[in-house]
């Protein structure tokens, strides 16, 4: 089933939930939302849905097959953490995983119901619930999976190493950890933190980033496309390869993402080594802005 059309209002709606929204975890959410703490992820997620096909849902697929080194994902269990649009989530189900998605912004939460809704209508082997990797008691209510994912994400939450910890905790000895943490750039990760802060403050900052930024950010490319003769429509059509995102929802998410913290890909590597989890693969950003992915191997014993 496959619908344009996008409901949210979710005391109304009657996309297929497998549980309701958590009163407590929304009332947070929009607190924070409007006291300019915390950037509107689940409303660009709504947008990013309008775009949402088989091609973007093909690209995701493959994008985490690649990435955990695994063709099929047939009989184990995966926890999507802060699943946003249900890409990912889907991805996995499609790969044959037992999926459980959860999600602390409302809109994020009803994106991942109408993603299921879409591609997997009653499937009782995916599961959509809202709440915190923050919150340590619904943490410990979940289990332990075969594979913990989290892309983007734990860096958001205002707490990313209380994050980062919870998280690992949900991963069953052999399992794997996939998660991907913004770069630390030094003095830049600190303006950026400024810059964001700005523009969750309310209509006046998002103007003016977003209207400072994305202008700046076409036109530098137009000109490095100019000047090395390549096609200048070519990066906006063939984004979607990147892990079937879109690259003007993904130009808002990097703005407006706030809370933002930022680690040394030492910083995560180090310290999960000695919990007993072992790389086995790292997609780096050549020392720029962006994510970088990590995928690591809980050594057969439990994350402590």
């Amino acid at each position: 089933m496959v619908t344009n059309q996008l409901s949210f209002d979710m005391m109304n709606s009657t996309t297929d939930i497998s549980l309701p929204p958590d009163a407590e975890v929304a009332q947070s959410h929009a607190a924070e939302v409007a006291r300019g703490e915390r950037f509107k992820f689940g409303e660009n997620w709504k947008k990013f849905m309008e775009s949402m096909s088989e091609e973007r849902a093909a690209e995701a697929v493959s994008s985490l097959r690649k990435m955990l080194g695994r063709d099929s994902l047939e009989g184990q269990s995966f926890i999507d953490i802060g699943s946003g649009s249900g890409l990912f989530s889907l991805a996995a189900r499609r790969l044959g995983a037992n999926v459980t998605s959860f999600d602390y912004d409302s809109d994020s939460f009803g994106c991942t119901n109408e993603m299921r809704a879409r591609y997997a209508p009653n499937d009782p082997q995916w599961k959509v619930m809202q709440g915190s990797v923050l919150d340590t008691s619904f943490m410990q209510s979940l289990g332990q999976f075969d594979v913990v994912y989290s892309w983007g994400v734990l860096h958001h939450t205002g707490a990313m190493w209380d994050a980062i910890n919870n998280a690992a905790t949900l991963v069953k000895p052999n399992g794997q950890f996939f998660i991907a943490i913004y770069n630390d750039q030094g003095a830049w990760s600190g303006r950026w933190t400024k810059i964001k802060k700005f523009y969750c403050s309310g209509p006046v900052g998002r103007a003016i980033v977003s209207g400072t930024f994305i202008p700046f950010w076409v036109a530098r490319d137009f000109v490095a496309d100019m000047v090395w003769m390549r096609n200048p429509t070519a990066r906006y059509t063939s984004y979607k390869k990147s892990r079937g995102m879109t690259i003007v929802r993904d130009w808002f998410d990097w703005l407006g993402g706030y809370p933002f913290e930022a680690a040394k890909p030492e910083a995560i590597i180090l310290p999960l080594s000695k919990r007993g989890f072992r790389l086995t693969n790292l997609v780096t950003c050549y020392g720029s802005v962006g994510c970088v992915e990590y995928v690591f191997s809980l050594e057969g014993n439990t994350a402590t």
